[in-house]
C-alpha cells in the first residue's frame, strides 16, 4: 500500500510534467481544471496569469436527466465553451493539473470540445 507522501509525490510529478508541456505552447490561453469530491471547476487563464472566465458545477442547474457527477461535469464543460465563445476565445491549451485524464476531467474536456473549444 502506498503511503500518503507517495501519493502526493505522484500527483506533484504529474502536475510538473503537464506544466512543462503547457509552457511550451505559449501562444494560447490555458483551460485549467480542478476537481473536488463534489464539484468540478474550470478557468481560462491568459498568458500573464489573469483569469479571463470561470465556471463551476455548483452554478449549473441540475437536470432530471443527469445521472450524477459525470453528466454535470460534461455540462460544465459545455458551459465553459459557450462563455469562451462569447469572449471570442476559440483555442486553448488543456491543463488537467495533477488529475488523470479520466472520468470527470475527461467528461469536462469532452463537453468543452462539443461546445466548440479547440485544444
Amino acid at each position: 500500500m502506498r503511503t500518503k507522501t507517495e501519493r502526493k509525490d505522484s500527483g506533484l510529478k504529474r502536475k510538473l510534467r503537464s506544466k512543462h508541456k503547457i509552457q511550451s505552447r505559449t501562444d494560447r490561453p490555458r483551460l485549467c481544471v480542478y476537481r473536488s469530491n463534489k464539484h468540478i471547476y474550470g478557468q481560462i487563464i491568459d498568458l500573464s496569469g489573469n483569469s479571463l472566465l470561470g465556471v463551476s458545477s455548483q452554478v449549473i442547474e441540475k437536470d432530471p436527466k443527469d445521472k450524477g457527477k459525470m453528466d454535470l461535469s460534461f455540462r460544465a464543460g459545455e458551459r465553459m465553451a459557450k462563455l469562451a465563445k462569447e469572449k471570442k476565445i476559440e483555442k486553448v491549451v488543456f491543463d488537467k493539473n495533477k488529475f488523470k485524464y479520466h472520468g470527470r476531467v475527461k467528461a469536462f474536456a469532452d463537453g468543452a470540445r462539443k461546445g466548440g473549444l479547440k485544444f
